[in-house]
């Protein structure tokens, strides 16, 4: 029997969980450790954006009913400053409030529920896969050598 293949790189992506539900954090950072991620966690956008000015995150999953500041203030506060990289927005009210991440500035908005977790594991895969460069893309170096282009 084979085993499954790992897709656990050698240096893990870091993600930041914000919610202030704590069995919410504990679940989804169980999830995302197994799958061999670096997860760190802030209980409100304001924890969160400390910590996104001191570590160099690779992905945001934020709940969107938070408060002082909610996910969509947190999000929209982010882009504002220039993080680029993904960000994943949780909601159990994402379908009624029409959230969609044209007008949320997340890259993926994921309705809670009993699929939460394997449209999570989805994304997250998704969004923190480099894509590869197409084979033409590479350029002859001064010693003959194949670079990869810039």
């Amino acid at each position: 029997m084979r085993s499954a293949p790992s897709h656990r790189s050698p240096t893990p992506a870091l993600i930041l969980l914000v919610d202030d539900n704590q069995d919410g954090v504990v679940a989804r950072r169980s999830v995302l450790e197994e799958l061999g991620y670096k997860v760190i966690s802030a209980c409100c956008g304001r924890d969160a954006l400390q910590a996104v000015e001191k570590e160099d995150v690779d992905l945001v999953i934020t709940d969107y009913k938070m408060a002082p500041i909610n996910g969509l203030e947190f999000i929209d506060t982010l882009r504002k400053r220039g993080f680029q990289k993904p960000i994943i927005l949780l909601s159990g009210f994402a379908e009624s409030l029409g959230f969609r991440s044209e007008t949320s500035g997340a890259d993926v908005v994921i309705q809670k529920s009993a699929n939460e977790i394997a449209q999570l594991v989805r994304c997250t895969k998704r969004l923190l896969t480099v894509p590869k460069k197409p084979a033409g893309s590479r350029t002859v170096g001064k010693k003959g050598r194949g670079t990869a282009a810039s």
